[in-house]
This record gives C-alpha cells, sequence and structure tokens, in this order.
C-alpha cells in the first residue's frame, strides 16, 4: 500500500540519510556494539549532516522544522538497515523537547547551537539505585547556596541512557524536603555539565540490546551547578516529565511498528537466501 504521510522533502532526506547509513554506519556498527557507543565524533557527523537540528529553531542554528515525521524518517531508516546512532534518539526525540518548552532564551543561546551541531550531546537522569519508575521517589539532593549563585548537588542515578557520552545532563533533584503527604512536590531539573567537579561516571551497563546505546550510572557529590541552569520553575519538575512523555511514548511506538516490519523483511531475506 502506497502512503501519502511523507511529501518529497521528507522523501529527498530518506534518501540522503540511507546512503549516509549504508556508508558511515553499516561497516562500523559491529565495532560499536562491542564498545558500547559510537565514536564521539559521530554524533558531530550527524550534526553536520543536519540531523541532530532538524527541528531546532533557524535563529539557534537548526533547520526549523516543526513537523516529527522527519524523526519518523531516521527511525524507519535506522531499522530498515538494522543499526542504530547511539543516544540520538534520546538527545533529539526526548531532550530536546524539555529544552524548547521549559528553557529561557538565554540557556537557548547556549546550547541549542552546540545541540545542533553535536557539540553539546545530551541526555536525563531520573532512575535511581532504589527507586527506578517510581519518580515520586527521587533522593538525589540539591541545596541552594546561602547567597542564591549554585545549587549543590549529591545523589546518584543509574540507568541513564547517553550517560557516559552526554556533555549536559538534565538531572532530576530534590530542592525541597520530601513531604510525604504530596510526594510529586519539591523536584526540580538542573541542567548538570558532565565537566563538573564532583561528577562521575560508574560502570557502563552491558545490556541484552541495543548495544551501541549507553548506559550508564551516574553519581554526584557536592556538584556545583549554576542557579542559572535550572530548567524552568523550582518545584515543578514532575509536572514537566508528565507532560514530556507523550512524545517519549510516540518515538517508542513508532520505533516498534518500525522493528517489527524490518524483522519481517530481514527473515524473509535470511529465508530465501540459506540452504
Amino acid at each position: 500500500m502506497r502512503r501519502t504521510v511523507f511529501n518529497e522533502d521528507h522523501e529527498a532526506f530518506r534518501a540522503t540519510l540511507r546512503d549516509f547509513i549504508e556508508k558511515e554506519v553499516v561497516p562500523v556498527h559491529r565495532e560499536w556494539e562491542q564498545v558500547g557507543h559510537p565514536p564521539r565524533d559521530f554524533y558531530r557527523r550527524l550534526g553536520d549532516l543536519g540531523v541532530l537540528g532538524i527541528e531546532v529553531p533557524q535563529e539557534f542554528g537548526g533547520a526549523g522544522e516543526t513537523s516529527y515525521k522527519y524523526q519518523a524518517v531516521v527511525t524507519e531508516e535506522l531499522t530498515r538497515a538494522g543499526v542504530s546512532f547511539g543516544s540520538y534518539s534520546v538527545h533529539a526525540n526526548l531532550i530536546l523537547p524539555y529544552l524548547m518548552a521549559y528553557a529561557t532564551q538565554e540557556q537557548k543561546k547556549r546550547w541549542l547551537p552546540g545541540f545542533a551541531r553535536g557539540d553539546i550531546m545530551t541526555a536525563i537522569a531520573m532512575t535511581e539505585p532504589s527507586t527506578g519508575s517510581d519518580l515520586a521517589n527521587i533522593s538525589t539532593r540539591a541545596t541552594l547556596s546561602e547567597d542564591g549563585r549554585h545549587y549543590v548537588v549529591n545523589g546518584a542515578k543509574t540507568f541513564i541512557t547517553g550517560g557516559v557520552l552526554a556533555d549536559l545532563i538534565l538531572v532530576v533533584v530534590r530542592t525541597t524536603p520530601f513531604d510525604p503527604g504530596d510526594r510529586r512536590a519539591g523536584l526540580s531539573i538542573l541542567c548538570v555539565e558532565t565537566a563538573s567537579e564532583g561528577f562521575a561516571v560508574g560502570r557502563k551497563l552491558d545490556k541484552i540490546g541495543l548495544k551501541t546505546t549507553d548506559t550508564a550510572e551516574l553519581s554526584f557529590s557536592d556538584v556545583k551547578v549554576p542557579a542559572e541552569n535550572l530548567l524552568g520553575q523550582e518545584g515543578k519538575a514532575f509536572s514537566y516529565l508528565s507532560h514530556n512523555l507523550a512524545q517519549e511514548r510516540l518515538a517508542i511506538a513508532l520505533g516498534s511498528a518500525a522493528a517489527a516490519e524490518a524483522a519481517l523483511r530481514h527473515a524473509i531475506a535470511y529465508v530465501k537466501d540459506r540452504t
């Protein structure tokens, strides 16, 4: 059945992307799986190709596209080839909506140009060793200094996708004491630069799948984060996380459908070729 959802621009992008994947990714993907992630400079190649900046506004060096269809093309072409761009999906599909919705104009000027170029790779840190998906139970603590100029972060995160190579991590922290009567209150998002003193990447976790997507344990020991790196309003993180789940779930659904189609295609090719 012929689809009508994509136009000529989408198909031109698809052709460029398919050629890039066949030449730049397929030949080395097995090596990436063994290492656990692509080379750091690969993301700059994606930036040069324009893939990272598709939905970044033009004023910050992106293409300014508002349609999700280009991301759909990326997903389809990666699954078609049976490869991955590492933590690209978290960077482009998950983090960008947070920055677009809640970052100040000054923060966007600071981060989005590098985001689009691949100079700044991003991740988000929610899950903790004893918390799992119960985000209301987050215990990583951020205390505002007396002069109000920075937060001091202490705690640990685990299963953080993109955590090994990230330059900027959106860290969900507790900025006010835990309130049993309102467990969702008091959570905030701080954008932590991974070059900060006291920040450390622990184990790079082995997984049964998604082997080119680096997944790590992170620790924060008296990490100083400038107050101007607060994303949105203090205490509003839980509502921000809930609001942005929609696109994350859409990306998962699209990826699942594309993977099922690709699996069928690969299986048919295999049974026709084997003897």
